[in-house]
């Protein structure tokens, strides 16, 4: 399977005032500035140099944290757990599954049976990864009792069906043929761990990093496995720290205190790239930008509500305020340049007589909603505060709600009615199985149709690519129409890195394979 890359479409920037803030806290969890492998300004070399400890800026999620990778939904947790561990399969920079802890997989003809072989590969305390430790952490992930973002992935298969003919070969029976199977491989939260593993306070996985010490909301410390079957890294110690703020962020880079920050804004990339100080590099297409619409509450239970407000966003004016210019704008569907996206469907524009029409036919002439927001995401405080003001203009009052950023994705999951939203790069078709289906653990927009799950499933059946395009459009096209999702933009993804830092990948989206890569990169 092949699908094209995230195009980029940059719109000129505004420059906006950085806040350089909390530097002198995120030191007291990184150390002094300039610490070991703080990078000097001698260039790029002429190859990777072995050794130097990395410390590596993510937002995180507070004192709640774990290292279970079944359970991670931020950046920084996927960060760390391909630090410890391994899935079968990951994403490349054109979301097509690359093999990793699987080196190869195929299918029976009537595409309801995928024999997956795994590589030579151990786990940190020396056992050889198995078949039996392949099934065990599905099932783990697939137990009704948990809430594990991958179960809805992993619901076509069969697992109790499923079996181990012997230790380096994995015999998965679907419930139903399944064309791309190899992309449930690749999913988010998907890590394979050791058999019997209930406990993760000190991880064991087979990733190219050993665990060395973690403490919740603030850092965790890992070394270089040398036994790793990609290589060992380049580095020999690495340190993920937690700055929520993005100006803290910044501030511990430009100081020396870290050599790679995450997520950055647009307005700060743009005051520094020319600089010399720091390296900014820009991955395009990586994060869908938008708001969520609880279609089974009021007044979004009214698919007319739903399409007013698809018709207020002015989504230029969205982009170039919220994201400084720095993305392209959306048309209220994911994946926009990925394999299947409907671009035949055109593109939405503001039409605020139309919106105040369907708000009278639906009897919501001065309706007055709440926006969930928070700093939790580049662009959200700033896209709430622009669309009540588009709003205003329909007729609708928007309250924008302010919440904790650490329990955000948590609060807007099941709670209110309209909120902020953000997604990272994944496959259409993993999007809707996780985001769309009944039974999808992150449905935020709570999204249930019967009829719709049916042609999800009749996708996957098809082997036809032809005839599985056309049922992707189909259900596209039903999402234009009467969706939850207000997509309004697609956001470049922006890490700041030292001078010295070497061998960041340029074109991996975010939650692709090479994004965050920190055993592939070196300091000089």
């Amino acid at each position: 399977m092949t699908s094209p890359r995230p195009r980029l479409v940059l719109a000129r920037a505004r420059r906006r005032l950085l806040l350089v803030t909390a530097a002198a806290a995120l030191a007291l969890t990184t150390g002094c500035a300039g610490g070991t492998g703080t990078a000097d300004d001698r260039g790029p070399t002429a190859g990777p140099q072995r050794g130097g400890t990395l410390r590596a800026a993510f937002a995180g999620g507070g004192a709640a944290e774990t290292l279970d990778p079944h359970a991670a939904n931020l950046f920084v947790d996927a960060a760390r757990a391909k630090a410890l561990y391994d899935k079968l399969a990951d994403f490349g920079a054109d979301l097509a599954p690359v093999p990793r802890l699987a080196a190869r997989w195929k299918a029976n003809r009537t595409l309801d049976t995928w024999t997956i072989t795994l590589r030579e590969a151990v786990f940190h305390d020396g056992r050889p990864v198995t078949a039996d430790d392949v099934l065990y952490s599905y099932r783990r992930i697939a137990d009704p009792k948990g809430t594990f973002r991958a179960k809805a992935s992993l619901e076509p298969i069969d697992l109790a069906a499923s079996r181990a003919p012997d230790a380096t070969t994995v015999e998965f029976r679907l419930k139903r043929p399944y064309a791309e199977f190899p992309n449930v491989l690749a999913a988010f939260g998907t890590s394979i761990v050791p058999e019997g593993t209930t406990s993760f306070d000190r991880p064991v996985g087979s990733g190219p990093f050993r665990f060395a010490s973690f403490t919740p909301g603030t850092s965790l410390a890992v070394t270089r496995n040398d036994a790793y079957w990609d290589g060992a890294p380049h580095l020999d110690r690495v340190e993920f720290v937690i700055a929520s703020e993005e100006s803290a962020r910044t501030s511990a880079l430009l100081a020396g205190q870290v050599q790679y920050a995450h997520e950055l804004d647009p307005a700060t990339a743009r005051t520094h790239e020319r600089g010399g100080r720091v390296r900014i590099v820009r991955l395009p297409g990586s994060a869908l930008q938008g708001f969520v619409m609880k279609t089974d509450r009021p007044p979004f239970d009214d698919k007319r509500v739903r399409q007013a407000f698809f018709l207020i966003a002015d989504r230029r004016e969205l982009v170039d305020g919220a994201l400084s210019g720095a993305g392209e704008i959306g048309n209220d569907l994911f994946g926009k340049g990925y394999k299947y996206y409907a671009s035949g469907i055109p593109q939405r524009t503001q039409d605020l007589d139309r919106a105040r029409a369907l708000l009278k036919a639906a009897g919501q002439e001065n309706l007055k909603v709440t926006l969930d927001t928070a700093p939790a995401a580049t662009g959200f405080v700033e896209a709430a505060g622009i669309f009540k003001e588009q709003a205003a203009k329909a007729g609708v009052t928007v309250e924008v709600a302010v919440g904790d950023k650490d329990t955000y994705w948590k609060d807007i999951l099941d709670g209110g009615t309209f909120a902020s939203y953000r997604s990272g790069a994944m496959p259409i078709e993993s999007h809707v199985s996780q985001r769309l289906l009944t039974g999808s653990t992150t449905n935020a927009t709570h999204w249930r149709h019967d009829d719709f799950d049916a042609l999800y499933r009749e996708a996957q059946s098809t082997a036809d690519e032809k005839r599985r395009t056309a049922l992707y459009e189909r259900m596209q096209r039903r999402l234009h129409d009467e969706g939850g999702f207000l997509v309004w933009g697609f956001s470049d993804w922006i890490v700041g890195t030292a001078p010295g830092l070497q061998g960041v990948d340029t074109e991996a989206p975010a939650n692709t394979l090479d994004w965050a890569r920190f055993d592939k990169i070196w300091l000089t």
